[in-house]
């Protein structure tokens, strides 16, 4: 039976627009990536993070450019180097009519690493929270097992329940739409999963009436149908624009296409966990020693992949080469360490080297339609590796039942991306890079499981460092370590691309969101 949720449905359809209201016409979006749940401490990926940002809100905010901003926090200072201060914003209340306070801050920071069963945690970060005391009803202090400059900063991805209502509320109560409880600009009216997600807006919002009365998102994976989406008129706006579609929607006189750049990028794991059961000698038996374990191995496999050629062909220019971490300009890059370069010749010997003269077989896995391109991407990687003499397979899924796939660390290769919205460098290196520890929530997103014990004393030192450009020394070091030793292999940075129809107005987000209140009427439109 296909799951159905429809929340105050009499209601919306009887719903008379306020005056004042800037548009009297709906917002109709297609975006390529499906939302997994509505819970919002259950799944860590940036496709659930979107919403999460529209109906539930967080102490602190970021901004377009990954500044941060006062959200239901009006401010914050550090009272001594293990302790924050939060003043709450007064006035603000759910969309169940309660007032937003300080028990709501402790109860939802302390939620965050009791979901069970999530394929992908949030708890990193509030590991490094001790103790949240209430001091009145609108401040809050938040004591860390040691100091924590990032605190403000991992807070803009912890987002605040109502303590009343969601006390014991389940992840299954949040996606049949029981618990979809929030503070923020909309609320959900109706939700299909892997379908579309109807929203209404918070009339009762502390930021103002949003400008749109009603909202609509249409999750449509497949590249041609969302760009027929836009050019029908079905929907004004969609996400993740094929680069072959963007010269042909810059001659459309009624759209207009909006490219920007963005901290996410794609990148290859290999199984460290001992298993590799995807990987197989010539005869096709599982091999008894995990090739990944070897340096030169995996330093063959990043030699062999033309990353250039992926970023011309594939990607069509809207893409950056990368071989590391952060891209240019943001904390923890580190500019003397080039894109590998394209050597086949090189990655063979390397192979022999390893005891892998003839190759050996090998399934590369990847998701399908999540991320820009991510099947073409797998496909070309995997015939590349053929090229230096392993014998390929590709396996290719929704995102859904990959992501468990992958978190469950059965594959051997994959295809991984990871969205830096926080825009500093300690997220892939916690989340991707770290040794998975569960206690102390480290390695959350190392579905690898790469260690490297002395690469986690450099990232939790870092961490800790209050001093700006002594901690980006540490994380230089930490990227430095990581890339000497392959622990991923980075592919590329992607650029946002987005398209809309004229009478929109809307400038792309670092982190690739795409925010209704962030999306205006045109200003000729908003004129007349």
């Amino acid at each position: 039976m296909r799951q159905y949720l429809m929340i105050s449905a009499l209601a919306s359809a009887l719903a008379v627009p306020l005056a004042g209201t800037a548009l009297a016409e709906d917002l109709k979006l297609a975006i390529s990536a499906e939302v997994t749940s509505l819970d919002p401490h259950f799944h860590n990926v940036s496709s659930n993070n979107q919403f999460m940002v529209i109906i539930y809100e967080s102490l602190v905010r970021r901004n377009r450019l990954a500044q941060l901003e006062p959200s239901l926090a009006e401010s914050w200072k550090s009272i001594d180097d293990n302790t924050w201060e939060f003043k709450l914003r007064p006035g603000v209340k759910f969309t169940n009519g309660s007032d937003f306070a300080a028990d709501d801050v402790a109860f939802s920071i302390n939620r965050v690493s009791n979901i069970p069963n999530s394929p992908g945690s949030y708890a990193q970060y509030t590991s490094a929270v001790k103790e949240v005391v209430e001091v009145d009803p609108l401040t809050v202090r938040i004591t860390t097992k040691a100091p924590d400059p990032l605190l403000p900063l991992n807070l803009t991805a912890v987002f605040m329940l109502d303590k009343q209502t969601h006390e014991g509320a389940t992840t299954d109560q949040f996606n049949s739409g029981e618990k979809v409880i929030g503070t923020g600009p909309f609320k959900v009216a109706s939700y299909r999963p892997k379908e579309l997600v109807d929203l209404e807006a918070n009339e009762n919002y502390w930021g103002g009436k949003p400008a749109w009365d009603k909202v609509s998102y249409r999750m449509i994976t497949n590249d041609a149908a969302r760009v027929a989406a836009l050019l029908s008129g079905d929907v004004q706006f969609i996400d993740q624009v094929p680069a072959s579609n963007v010269p042909k929607l810059k001659q459309n006189e009624n759209l207009v296409v909006a490219t920007g750049g963005s901290l996410r990028s794609m990148y290859l794991m290999l199984d460290r966990s001992g298993k590799a059961q995807y990987a197989k000698d010539n005869s096709g038996k599982v091999l008894p020693k995990n090739p990944f374990d070897d340096l030169r191995v995996r330093q063959a496999l990043s030699m062999a992949i033309g990353r250039d050629m992926i970023i011309d062909r594939i990607m069509e220019g809207m893409a950056i080469a990368s071989g590391q971490v952060m891209p240019e300009g943001a904390s923890g890059h580190v500019p003397e360490i080039a894109v590998p370069k394209y050597d086949p010749e090189g990655a063979k010997k390397l192979l022999a080297e390893a005891g892998f003269p003839d190759g050996f077989q090998l399934t590369l896995h990847g998701s399908n339609g999540q991320y820009p391109n991510d099947t073409q991407i797998v496909q070309a990687v995997a015939q590349m590796w053929q090229r230096i003499g392993l014998k390929m397979e590709v396996n290719v899924s929704p995102f859904a039942s990959f992501v468990k796939r992958a978190a469950d660390q059965e594959f051997s290769a994959f295809l991984a991306s990871w969205g830096t919205s926080n825009g500093d460098a300690s997220s892939p290196l916690k989340g991707v890079l770290a040794t998975y520890d569960k206690e102390k929530q480290m390695g959350s997103a190392n579905r690898s499981r790469y260690s490297n014990p002395e690469l986690d004393a450099v990232i939790v030192e870092a961490m800790q460092t209050v001093d700006a450009e002594k901690r980006n020394a540490l994380y230089q070091q930490a990227t430095k370590m990581a890339m000497e030793d392959v622990a991923i292999i980075p592919l590329l940075t992607l650029k946002n691309i987005n398209a809309m129809q004229k009478t929109l107005s809307h400038e792309p987000r670092l982190d690739g969101y795409i925010l209704p209140q962030e999306i205006k009427p045109a200003p000729a439109t908003a004129a007349k």
